[in-house]
């Protein structure tokens, strides 16, 4: 009995120094330039587009970022703008749920997607939109996983924790979930050109068209909540 006691007391602070280490920097991380964009305890650094406030469907819950009411939260964006960087953070999206991460999101269009490429969000198992989780919205998705004929698709069940790292490099932007490496391109190549001229998009005269710009979550497609939102800026060679 004593034997078990332990390994429960164990088990139960190992859970505690998990949960402590949410929003948080390690040591090395700080060393290395990292910044942490969400802090776990209030809006500090987020806004809605177009806006100084954040609108009640947002709420900072349990140490989460979350999309409580998509009917009355729209666009958050980050304080902070950025050219070339490296993102990670965690998700967690409802059933059917649709979300999203833009980037370099620019004050001057009508809504952050009509500037910032989006890193697409969603519960691929029950979501109505085709662009699928992990896609670049409407431009790149993953080759065919040889095991299903289908899309390539690392993502967890609808309420558990996914996690995003995205990287927007001069030479290579990267998208990845859950380590899984889904496919890379190269902003303003011929290529993302060309895609882009073949898309929606090309009636937007600034889609991806900013140097830099503001860090957007999308909250007015369903339920979704996020934490450890961590950026690293790249050098500009």
């Amino acid at each position: 009995m004593q034997r078990k006691l332990l390994c429960l007391a164990v088990l139960l602070s190992s859970l505690v120094r998990v949960a402590a280490a949410d929003n948080m920097l390690t040591p090395a991380e700080k060393a290395a330039g990292w910044v942490l964009l969400f802090n776990g305890t209030n809006f500090d650094g987020w806004h809605n587009f177009k806006s100084t406030g954040v609108k009640p469907g947002w709420q900072v819950k349990d140490g989460t970022l979350a999309c409580e009411d998509p009917h009355n939260a729209s666009d958050l964006v980050s304080e902070g703008q950025f050219e070339w960087f490296e993102l990670e953070l965690d998700y967690k999206i409802s059933e059917g749920g649709n979300s999203g991460i833009m980037y370099r999101v620019s004050d001057d269009g009508q809504a952050p997607w009509a500037s910032g490429p989006e890193f697409q969000l969603e519960d691929n198992a029950k979501a109505t939109d085709p662009q699928r989780c992990g896609w670049l919205y409407a431009l790149y998705q993953p080759p065919n996983d040889p095991k299903t004929g289908k899309p390539l698709d690392a993502t967890k069940p609808a309420g558990e924790w996914n996690h995003v790292r995205l990287v927007i490099g001069q030479d290579q932007c990267v998208h990845e979930i859950n380590g899984v490496k889904y496919f890379d391109y190269v902003l303003g190549s011929d290529d993302f050109k060309a895609r882009v001229a073949k898309s929606k998009f090309a009636s937007m005269p600034l889609f991806a068209k900013a140097a830099k710009g503001r860090i957007a979550l999308q909250g007015d497609h369903g339920k979704v909540a996020f934490r450890n939102v961590k950026i690293h800026p790249l050098a500009a060679r």
